[in-house]
């Protein structure tokens, strides 16, 4: 099959102004005489290996792996950087606030300064890569069409799936790029955006009913299912598409989706409650995960190695005094963290926590881990029945006591550390710092105080980092992200015991995105039920809380919400440049986080780089083709 897929490199000619008329791709000759055109699609089963090759070619960067023989030309791009996820985020999280990396590569600290040039080396690659993806789609369709087979049809719908995804992907970085459909050698055209966006549209409305039923295809290939998700994203965004809103198909489609067969994973491997970990371990594929994954790339250690894809986001992410062998590798980058923004985005809210559970009572907390320290004033608990109370409180330091309307002359400890109450007993040891869940009931004298950590998809590495980013090169300056890990629900190494490679998938539309595109295109006026939208909001927050103690009414559901909302749940999945485009935030100076504009506390840039510019060597080779503004 490699073999095979070497030919398909070869055979593929010009598209997108990249290939045959100039040499941005590096094509490796083979014997002509050892294959032939009819050799690859003799039949349907040579026309499934050569399907793979399409998706293998957004998970991987060449025949060999992890590198030695790249699809694209080395001079332009280190075959390490070039895979399609990892770019993806360099374009997408890390021109947000959603990430920063400390590495020099030239035209790499560019990003997240929102400071690139025409000829960055990063945004040229993607550009590249994708443009050999719509190529070798172009290819196989023109070819697996003279097939008769009958399962042949669904494979070529989902070429026209990858294909269309690919232009979805142009479309949404660079703006107007050729649009090419069929393998030719011709200088292409440059389609407006609203081409573009038209068909997309056109095509997976054409191959919804051609694609497999929902859940039919095998894991890693994709349904019908992807298709109303990736229309479901496309109407979400036609505004900035298009400059007409479609949020009413976003709805449309986004409910079909969540009408299907594909469901959000409740209850982690284990049976221990909240489940999103489990949706970035190396065993994601089997855990209940793949439950969730509507379109996903699919990564192992052993068998499909690459330096992007989950390898990149595992190891870049560890540094400082992280332990590899924790996350199931052999070492760490020492690149990518996170800025406060994102951290913030996960702060827990005592006060709303408080007020839910009920009225204002004497008794309270006095120590040196309270507000106020041993002289108070105490922090209130709130009575939650007859005698018994309750608490949120962020304590830092050592102890703490109960005690009644700040009179010493009616407080309580522990003097056996066991739960249970003395008049005027002992301290009561807090643990460390931190938000805690304190209740004190005085029917049976006995309290409990457990960490509260809340949102459990805020996960980060603080110890020895700081929240604050003075210089980003440092290691050590903002928190580590500790999302994804080569580990699986068990907490066993994945399947490269050497450590250098991952097995973790990684999903590009996940059943969660659509959750949160249902409810924002219903909130902008798409004609959704906002009542579903909060039900399926909470479905999200139950996960992630392990109960209801963060789900929301309808009073809470705003656009900032949700937008906040995808943030939390989606960071660090190559979403957020759209997200923050879409809300007028990317560019504007109404939306801040550190170094954005190059600027210590940030500052807006230019409305201009909400695209990126087409490669320069593509615009001097094809005068058809015009640059984008501002480059």
């Amino acid at each position: 099959m490699q073999q095979k897929f070497k030919y398909l490199i070869v055979i593929m000619l010009f598209s997108l102004g990249v290939i045959s008329c100039h040499e941005d791709l590096n094509q490796s000759p083979i014997d002509p005489d050892s294959f032939t055109e009819e050799d690859v699609f003799a039949n349907a089963t040579d026309a499934q290996s050569a399907l793979a090759k399409l998706y293998a070619s957004l998970a991987l960067t060449g025949q060999q792996g992890p590198s030695g023989n790249p699809d694209l030309d080395p001079e332009d791009i280190d075959e390490g950087f070039s895979q399609y996820s990892r770019m993806l985020f360099n374009l997408n999280e890390l021109t947000t606030d959603h990430a920063v990396v400390g590495w020099g590569d030239a035209g790499l600290p560019d990003l997240h300064g929102l400071y690139w040039s025409g000829n960055n080396d990063f945004s040229e690659a993607m550009y590249y890569r994708l443009a050999q993806e719509v190529s070798f789609c172009n290819s196989f369709i023109d070819n697996a069409s003279a097939l008769t087979d009958t399962e042949v049809a669904s494979y070529i719908a989902e070429a026209r799936f990858l294909r269309a995804f690919t232009y979805y992907n142009l479309m949404d970085l660079y703006g107007s790029v050729p649009l090419v459909t069929s393998v030719t050698t011709d200088l292409p055209t440059q389609a407006t955006r609203k081409e573009l966006f038209n068909f997309i549209e056109t095509e997976l409305l054409e191959i919804q009913d051609q694609l497999k039923a929902s859940g039919a295809n095998e894991y890693g290939r994709v349904d019908k299912v992807a298709a109303w998700a990736l229309l479901s994203k496309l109407y979400l965004n036609a505004e900035v598409y298009t400059g007409t809103a479609r949020y009413n198909d976003a709805v449309t489609f986004s409910n079909n989706v969540m009408t299907s067969s594909y469901s959000i994973n409740m209850i982690d491997a284990n049976g221990n409650g909240s489940a999103y970990d489990e949706l970035f371990l190396a065993d994601n594929n089997t855990n209940g995960a793949q439950s969730e994954f509507i379109f996903a790339l699919n990564f192992d250690g052993l068998r499909s190695q690459t330096y992007g894809g989950s390898t990149f986001l595992v190891h870049a992410a560890i540094g400082g005094n992280m332990n590899p062998t924790d996350f199931g590798v052999n070492g760490g980058w020492a690149g990518l963290r996170t800025t406060k923004n994102l951290v913030n985005k996960f702060n827990v809210d005592v006060t709303a926590l408080n007020n839910s559970l009920g009225t204002v009572s004497d008794w309270g907390l006095v120590g040196d881990a309270t507000v106020n320290g041993w002289n108070g004033p105490d922090m209130e608990m709130y009575q939650t029945g007859t005698n018994t109370y309750a608490l949120y409180a962020d304590l830092n330091g050592s102890e703490i006591k109960f005690r009644f309307n700040e009179d010493w002359g009616n407080n309580y400890g522990d003097d056996n550390s066991d739960g249970t109450l003395e008049a005027g007993g002992s301290n009561i040891a807090v643990p460390s710092n931190g938000t805690y869940f304190i209740t004190l009931d005085l029917n049976t004298f006995t309290y409990t105080m457990s960490p509260y950590t809340g949102d459990k998809r805020g996960m980060f590495h603080k110890d020895g980092q700081t929240l604050e980013i003075e210089e980003i090169p440092t290691f050590e300056n903002g928190y580590a992200v500790t999302k994804f890990k080569n580990i699986d629900s068990s907490g066993n190494q994945g399947s490269d015991t050497a450590g250098d490679f991952v097995d973790t998938d990684l999903p590009l539309i996940r059943l969660a995105e659509i959750y949160l595109n249902y409810a924002e295109a219903s909130l902008r006026g798409g004609g959704g039920d906002l009542g579903l939208a909060v039900t399926k909001i909470n479905e999200l927050r139950e996960r992630s809380y392990g109960s209801t103690a963060g789900n929301i009414t309808s009073g809470d559901l705003t656009l900032e919400f949700i937008l906040n909302e995808r943030s939390r749940e989606l960071y660090w999945e190559g979403q957020r440049r759209t997200d923050l485009i879409r809300y007028n935030y990317f560019t504007s100076d109404t939306y801040l986080w550190p170094f954005k504009g190059d600027s210590k506390d940030g500052v807006g840039v230019q409305s201009y780089r909400n695209l990126f510019p087409l490669p320069n060597n593509i615009i001097t080779t094809n005068p058809n083709l015009i640059q984008n503004p501002g480059y």
